[in-house]
């Protein structure tokens, strides 16, 4: 032991830092390697080393789309049809029987029979309207691209600008100022040096998050490598969708993937790969590169195009779960249900540990009524690891469809344990419902209260809690819950009906037939608004 002491100190400081960064131990490694650069600014491996672990440290998967702000949605000028044909469109999906296979909408999540969450962000979902399984209105309009998760705390900003404050937080955060004065760097000097000039542009886009200096490396570095090099016009492309240039971006993809397959081959990837390229092969290239540019189509709301490029690459690697979650994800955003199983069993056919298609799946079977199938998928997650408010409030909801009432309160108690802010709300609501199933009218309403209480725009709790209301006998208090409920939920067709039913039974017949309108247009299938209409149409004809 005193032997390997007296050893310790002798050991090559830039071998100690290339260890750490190999085993991952990031800090520890930007830590020797400053100490190395104080006594010594102009030692280029271990600025290559420093720069390598900053860039790991910060970096994030960026193959999944980001939600858009407002003023994204406002200035969007890459929908050439604003009036998509039913099918064709993640914001006019299949919803006319709600799918192929899709549960009907009077099973919605969040109304009919509780809300399972998978956990998962769908890409390019929760930036339409009316794309997500649970018909929820996304942040494509601007009433609610406007709200954040809680009431007055979201500022509407571009996605470029959200990536503007990370990267002047990254500086912050950083002893002694910035690392690397971006501002005076002569990109010239090292477009002409690939092994500096690769790492320098990942620490541009991963640390400083500074896209308009990585633009401009990616650009002569092209240049000095005569438009020959896969990696740069993936990195281009990478820059130009940040910056909101959608077609630049696509057209540079395209292009790196026709040169991916010849550059790996060559050894060109071997050289400073970035943590987004995804290996040191021809097919992990590929894969990459339509992963982006699938990003992209989706982004300009192009399904079947994105489709066309996953089952293209799909076919040239058979059995790649990325390609085939991606399948997936579209068919189910554009409501095909029966597609999007096939597909999530197809990932579990390759990769059985698949959190996500095995969260999805559950998910489908508990609308499609067969909660027991759903509770198997969701214990398997939880044997493997998986403990979070969504799965424990899931499980709750299957143990009380499937009769299993001894566990259900235990797994929404373990779900309000581990919830946060947002998925609060929800869980309150489910309460809410089971409560409702079980007769405990009292608790019910409770639960009601206190989901509207951490959430004020919880439609569908301010609907169940004005049919509480109007079972009391509380008519106005009902009337200004489903008012309240028709301001904040257009997706929920029951706040509708529950209001053109009760303005009815009031006597105030244009109200009534105003409201079973709006709620036929949430719901067209609705039989008890067909015959409420029917009923106004009659009582209008005979005055």
């Amino acid at each position: 032991m005193a032997a390997l002491q007296q050893q310790q100190p002798t050991l090559n400081p830039v071998w100690l830092a290339q260890s750490r960064l190999r085993r991952r131990k990031f800090d520890e490694c930007i830590e020797v390697c400053t100490n190395i650069l104080d006594k010594n600014p102009y030692d280029q491996a271990v600025w290559y080393l420093k720069t390598r672990a900053l860039t790991l440290k910060n970096w994030i998967d960026d193959l999944e789309i980001e939600e858009e702000g407002v003023a994204d949605v406002l200035m969007d000028e890459h929908q050439v049809a604003q009036v998509p044909r039913p099918g064709t469109s993640l914001s006019r999906p299949l919803t006319s029987s709600g799918g192929s296979g899709a549960p009907s909408q009077a099973v919605r999540p969040m109304t009919g029979s509780g809300r399972p969450l998978t956990g998962f962000a769908r890409p390019a979902t929760s930036s339409r309207p009316t794309t997500s399984a649970n018909g929820r209105v996304g942040t494509a309009s601007l009433q609610q691209a406007l709200k954040g998760s809680k009431p007055g705390t979201a500022r509407p900003v571009t996605t470029s600008g959200r990536f503007v404050r990370l990267g002047t937080a990254s500086l912050a955060s950083e002893p002694g100022g910035p690392f690397i004065a971006v501002d005076r760097l002569d990109l010239r000097k090292y477009a002409a040096r690939p092994l500096l000039a690769r790492v320098l542009c990942d620490y541009l886009i991963y640390t400083e998050h500074n896209m308009k200096r990585a633009l401009e490396l990616c650009a002569l570095a092209t240049q000095v490598s005569e438009y020959q090099d896969w990696w740069w016009k993936s990195r281009l492309g990478k820059c130009y969708y940040q910056l909101g240039l959608l077609r630049d971006a696509e057209r540079q993809f395209k292009s790196a993937l026709g040169q991916g397959q010849s550059a790996t081959s060559a050894g060109g990837a071997a050289l400073g790969l970035g943590p987004g390229a995804n290996g040191l092969n021809g097919g992990a290239v590929m894969i990459s590169c339509v992963l982006e540019l699938c990003k992209i189509y989706l982004r300009m709301d192009q399904p079947n195009t994105a489709l066309e490029q996953y089952t293209s690459a799909l076919a040239a690697h058979p059995g790649d779960s990325s390609l085939l979650l991606g399948i997936a994800r579209v068919y189910d955003a554009l409501r095909e249900a029966e597609k999007a199983v096939s597909f999530y069993k197809n990932v579990l056919f390759h990769d059985a540990s698949n959190v996500e298609a095995i969260a999805c799946l559950a998910a489908h079977h508990f609308y499609t009524d067969q909660p027991e199938i759903a509770l198997r998928y969701y214990r398997r997650l939880l044997q493997m690891g998986v403990t979070n408010a969504e799965l424990w409030n899931n499980l709750g909801l299957c143990c009380f469809y499937a009769s299993q009432y001894d566990m259900c309160l235990g797994c929404f108690d373990r779900a309000l344990t581990l919830a946060d802010d947002n998925a609060l709300p929800d869980i309150w609501y489910n309460i809410g419902q089971t409560a409702v199933g079980i007769g405990d009218l009292a608790l019910a309403y409770q639960a009601f209260k206190i989901a509207i209480s951490l959430n004020p725009n919880h439609a569908e709790a301010l609907n169940n809690l004005g049919v509480l209301e109007y079972r009391k006998g509380n008519d106005d208090s009902a009337a200004a819950l489903f008012r309240s409920g028709q301001r904040e939920g257009s997706h929920v067709f029951e706040v509708f009906f529950n209001g053109a039913l009760l303005a009815y039974k009031a006597g105030d017949f244009q109200v009534s037939f105003e409201l079973v309108n709006q709620a036929l247009e949430a719901y067209p299938e609705h039989t008890e608004s067909h015959e409420l209409l029917k009923q106004l149409k009659a009582h209008f004809t005979m005055l």
